[in-house]
């Protein structure tokens, strides 16, 4: 059944209209946009697609294909659980902004792998921020509408997250990546067509999910901020003397910022390449940014670490882990020829470790949220 039957089937009318938000790969820029850093993610074609009906009160009624009898009729927002506070802080972030936001009939329908770490919260976010907006004739621009469900997702979820992921969501572009100075909000569009170049970016989904990663996630962004406390300057995309800072710095501190330092100066590195057709090239920069983030950052895992390195030993032009970390996915830049080596180098190694296979999607750069129907 689809999402406009499910709708239908549960509430008893049609939809008012149908939106999709992507989820997102980031190619490179980890754990930099809470920093004021700058970030290179791109829309994935998988994502969530929201079937929406105004009402004429406040009650918000949601439910999903995914979670069948999880369904919730909320008059007080504050009372959703699970999956529901995402969709519903976004409307109760909307409101508290002033915006005429009334009561809706939701249906969510989502194909983002669960636990991928590809952001299948900020797609569930976006696509009913942007049904509502469309609705109600907000007329909300991609950004704004990615700094209210970020606002959402900080509030209201109490994840601490930087906007990188919504804002991919919101803005991305079939064939293109995302570049984000996410001190500015400025933006622009990357052309990444891999496969003028007989190339593509491989999804390797551990299936991993390690407990307490949102509170390592917020303890990482503590000891960012104590950092830039420490050297006087409002982030760590202030540092421009890193070899002084690091002197001045200890621990966890000194650590987290030689990460967040160098992968903004990768992220520039990439996009450089890229506009010099030099695609290949960026296979070292995401092993470089793989590394930093399993050594300084301390947020890769076994599963993630066995993917890269089998990946590259399979013949990858470079790989790397990809969003918080603690498990979900990581990315391989792998030629096509070489996609089925790849895949059977890093199944072989977890097989001999004992662990489930993980899966594998070809990730293609594919268009933002928009209203489908």
């Amino acid at each position: 059944m689809g999402v406009a039957g499910a709708f239908f089937q549960a509430y008893g009318e049609q939809p008012a209209g149908i939106w999709h938000a992507p989820g997102r790969v980031n190619l490179i820029g980890e754990h930099t946009d809470y920093n004021d850093g700058f970030v290179l993610p791109f829309a994935v074609p998988w994502g969530v697609t929201a079937a929406v009906r105004p009402r004429e009160d406040l009650t918000v009624r949601i439910a999903s294909l995914q979670m069948p009898g999880e369904e919730q009729a909320l008059d007080d927002l504050d009372r959703a659980e699970g999956w529901a506070r995402y969709p519903a802080g976004v409307i109760r972030v909307m409101r508290g902004a002033g915006l005429p936001v009334r009561g809706a009939d939701i249906m969510i329908d989502g194909d983002v792998p669960t636990g991928a770490g590809l952001s299948s919260s900020a797609a569930l976010e976006v696509s009913v921020g942007l049904a509502l907006s469309d609705l109600h004739g907000l007329g909300l621009e991609p950004m704004e509408l990615a700094r209210l469900c970020q606002k959402a997702e900080n509030e209201f979820v109490g994840m601490p997250c930087g906007i990188m992921d919504q804002a991919a969501s919101a803005l991305g572009r079939e064939g293109h990546a995302l570049f984000l100075d996410c001190r500015s909000l400025a933006s622009r569009a990357v052309p990444f067509d891999l496969s003028a170049y007989g190339l593509q970016i491989l999804v390797i989904d551990t299936g991993v999910h390690h407990e307490l990663a949102d509170g390592q996630y917020a303890r990482r962004r503590q000891d960012c901020e104590n950092a830039a406390k420490h050297l006087g300057v409002a982030s760590l995309r202030e540092v421009t003397d890193l070899a002084g800072a690091l002197s001045r710095l200890s621990g966890d501190e000194r650590a987290r910022t030689q990460h967040v330092v160098t992968e903004n100066h990768r992220v520039e590195a990439v996009i450089g390449l890229l506009r010099a057709g030099a695609v290949q090239e960026i296979g070292a920069l995401l092993n470089a940014s793989h590394l930093s983030l399993r050594d300084q950052y301390q947020v890769s895992c076994p599963e993630l670490d066995v993917a890269v390195e089998s990946a590259v030993r399979g013949g990858a032009r470079g790989a790397r882990m990809t969003g918080g970390g603690f498990g979900g996915s990581a990315i391989a830049l792998v030629a096509d020829d070489r996609v089925d080596r790849v895949r059977t180098t890093v199944e072989r190694a977890y097989a001999e470790r004992g662990w489930a296979p993980p899966t594998f999607l070809p990730a293609t750069p594919s268009p933002g949220a928009r209203r489908v129907h």
